[in-house]
């Protein structure tokens, strides 16, 4: 029997991973819920219902002329213009938690939904505000400061016990894929600084400050263990941290991602880029239009992904930052092994990006 799933913030880094995996599955009908449609190529249909979440009637109403939704894949957020500040941001909890329930609520009156999935992140573990024990487990107590996740978290608890629902939740490291104009995207910010640099005729240079390890997620990599969390029952009601399964530091990778945009790295050159790439906005824009690229707006193409790379990146700080490294055990206990080495998934997703057009070539480079 066929299942149909909603990918609420569909345009968004995992909510667009989510509609390719999904729309290319014969078993599933996909219906992508955005404000913009996502840049999908899947070989199977999937619909778009352009949608403001905080919208509640314009939500009660899109879903009445829905089909009956089983499924749900989260991926929605609303960000604030100063990024990392939002993050406390008592206004932006509460819209976030509203936009959920705007969401699940009328779902929930359908009398179909089987299973939502939810997205949190390492802040569920207070790295934005204290630094953590290593590594960080799914099982530890509630870090109780404010944040979104926990509202969010609360209400699908309720909803879903008192409507006969499963749910699971990811806590996912830095999420990579090949959407734009997302809030926590570094992959734009890194193919416009490459193709910016090259236009200059300047190298590669690695932007940012001290070293620190990381944990990298391919969005693609997620949108599976989203997959097989739909149907394994030792998902159920569950929350897993999820990487993709290895460690990296940004100096030590940049040769790899140098390599995969074709392009020579040079020495390291502090800048922030959230300065660096608004102001040669025109630069893009002439390699946009050159190459036949999807959008030359650079405001657009990169959201506010800028910011967020200067913040992973420690920019213009000699502090070392502390570890935020989760570990993954539960998840693979649970079931779910796959993985993707950090360096594959860069080329893999530059490649991509270049064959969306949302990157020029730099082998072919005008």
């Amino acid at each position: 029997m066929n299942r149909t799933v909603l990918v609420a913030g569909a345009s968004g880094v995992v909510g667009q991973a989510a509609v390719e995996h999904f729309a290319r599955l014969p078993e599933w009908n996909t219906i992508a819920v955005s404000r913009r449609a996502p840049l999908v190529r899947a070989a199977s249909a999937w619909r778009h219902v352009p949608l403001d979440l905080t919208d509640a009637a314009g939500c009660r109403a899109a879903v009445a002329a829905m089909p009956r939704i089983t499924h749900v894949i989260y991926g929605a957020l609303h960000e604030k213009p100063e990024l990392v500040a939002g993050w406390r941001d008592p206004e932006q909890m509460a819209t976030n938690l509203a936009m959920l329930r705007n969401l699940v609520e009328p779902l929930c009156e359908l009398g179909a939904l089987e299973h939502v999935t939810l997205l949190q992140g390492t802040k569920a573990y207070g790295v934005h505000l204290h630094r953590i024990a290593v590594p960080a487990r799914e099982r530890w107590p509630r870090d109780e400061h404010a944040n979104f996740y926990w509202l969010q978290e609360d209400f699908l608890r309720d909803i879903s016990a008192r409507r006969k629902f499963a749910f699971t939740i990811f806590r996912p490291q830095i999420i990579f894929g090949d959407a734009i104009g997302a809030a926590m995207n570094i992959m734009t910010v890194l193919g416009a600084y490459a193709a910016i640099r090259r236009a200059e005729g300047l190298p590669f240079s690695y932007p940012g400050g001290s070293d620190y390890l990381l944990e990298a997620v391919d969005a693609r990599l997620l949108a599976r263990a989203i997959s097989w969390a739909a149907d394994a029952p030792a998902a159920r009601g569950e929350t897993f941290n999820f990487t993709n399964g290895d460690v990296f530091v940004w100096r030590n990778v940049w040769p790899a991602i140098a390599s995969a945009l074709t392009i020579a790295p040079g020495e390291p050159e502090p800048v922030r880029l959230a300065e660096y790439l608004p102001a040669r906005a025109n630069i893009w824009r002439s390699i946009a239009k050159r190459n036949g690229l999807v959008e030359p707006d650079l405001d657009r193409l990169l959201g506010r992904s800028a910011e967020y790379a200067d913040y992973c990146m420690a920019s213009l700080t000699d502090r070392a930052a502390p570890p935020a490294l989760v570990s993954t055990i539960k998840i693979r206990q649970a079931g779910f092994g796959e993985c993707i080495d950090t360096e594959d998934m860069f080329r893999e997703l530059f490649a991509a990006m270049v064959e969306k057009r949302i990157l020029p070539s730099m082998r072919s480079f005008v």
